[in-house]
Protein backbone atom coordinates (compact mmCIF):
# COMPACT_ATOMS: atom_id res chain seq x y z
CA UNK A 1 0.00 0.00 0.00
CA UNK A 2 1.52 3.35 -1.03
CA UNK A 3 2.40 5.91 1.64
CA UNK A 4 0.78 9.33 1.37
CA UNK A 5 3.26 12.19 1.27
CA UNK A 6 3.20 15.96 1.03
CA UNK A 7 4.50 17.52 -2.19
CA UNK A 8 5.15 21.15 -3.03
CA UNK A 9 4.57 21.23 -6.77
CA UNK A 10 5.04 23.87 -9.42
CA UNK A 11 1.77 24.58 -11.19
CA UNK A 12 2.22 26.10 -14.62
CA UNK A 13 -0.36 25.70 -17.34
CA UNK A 14 -1.85 22.79 -15.36
CA UNK A 15 -2.09 21.90 -11.68
CA UNK A 16 0.57 19.75 -10.00
CA UNK A 17 2.86 20.04 -13.00
CA UNK A 18 6.25 19.28 -11.40
CA UNK A 19 7.35 18.43 -7.82
CA UNK A 20 9.70 20.97 -6.19
CA UNK A 21 10.00 19.29 -2.78
CA UNK A 22 8.68 16.19 -1.05
CA UNK A 23 7.96 15.52 2.61
CA UNK A 24 7.95 11.93 3.82
CA UNK A 25 7.13 11.81 7.52
CA UNK A 26 9.23 14.58 9.09
CA UNK A 27 11.85 14.58 6.31
CA UNK A 28 11.52 17.41 3.76
CA UNK A 29 13.70 17.14 0.65
CA UNK A 30 14.27 19.55 -2.21
CA UNK A 31 13.89 17.98 -5.65
CA UNK A 32 17.15 18.44 -7.54
CA UNK A 33 15.98 16.96 -10.83
CA UNK A 34 12.95 15.25 -12.36
CA UNK A 35 14.50 12.29 -14.20
CA UNK A 36 11.37 10.83 -15.78
CA UNK A 37 7.62 11.23 -15.87
CA UNK A 38 4.94 8.91 -17.17
CA UNK A 39 1.18 8.60 -17.07
CA UNK A 40 -0.93 5.72 -15.82
CA UNK A 41 -4.65 5.27 -16.07
CA UNK A 42 -5.41 7.22 -12.87
CA UNK A 43 -1.96 8.44 -11.80
CA UNK A 44 0.98 10.52 -12.93
CA UNK A 45 4.36 9.08 -11.94
CA UNK A 46 7.59 11.00 -11.31
CA UNK A 47 11.11 9.63 -10.94
CA UNK A 48 13.24 12.28 -9.26
CA UNK A 49 16.58 12.85 -7.60
CA UNK A 50 16.36 14.61 -4.25
CA UNK A 51 18.97 16.63 -2.40
CA UNK A 52 19.93 13.57 -0.28
CA UNK A 53 21.19 11.87 -3.45
CA UNK A 54 18.49 9.20 -3.53
CA UNK A 55 16.14 8.50 -6.41
CA UNK A 56 12.45 8.56 -5.48
CA UNK A 57 9.44 7.40 -7.43
CA UNK A 58 6.24 9.16 -6.44
CA UNK A 59 2.82 9.34 -7.99
CA UNK A 60 -0.03 11.79 -8.11
CA UNK A 61 -3.53 10.35 -7.82
CA UNK A 62 -5.55 12.62 -10.09
CA UNK A 63 -8.90 11.34 -8.87
CA UNK A 64 -8.11 11.64 -5.16
CA UNK A 65 -5.84 14.70 -5.56
CA UNK A 66 -3.21 13.04 -3.35
CA UNK A 67 0.51 12.25 -3.62
CA UNK A 68 1.96 8.85 -2.75
CA UNK A 69 5.46 7.48 -2.22
CA UNK A 70 6.11 4.39 -4.35
CA UNK A 71 9.79 3.50 -3.78
CA UNK A 72 13.37 4.70 -3.31
CA UNK A 73 16.49 3.71 -5.25
CA UNK A 74 20.12 4.49 -4.56
CA UNK A 75 21.64 6.88 -7.07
Amino acid sequence: MPIRIKVDAYSGHKAEERPRSITIGEKCLKVEEVLDRWYGEDHEYFKLRAEDGYIYIIRYDRKGDTWEFVKTEQA
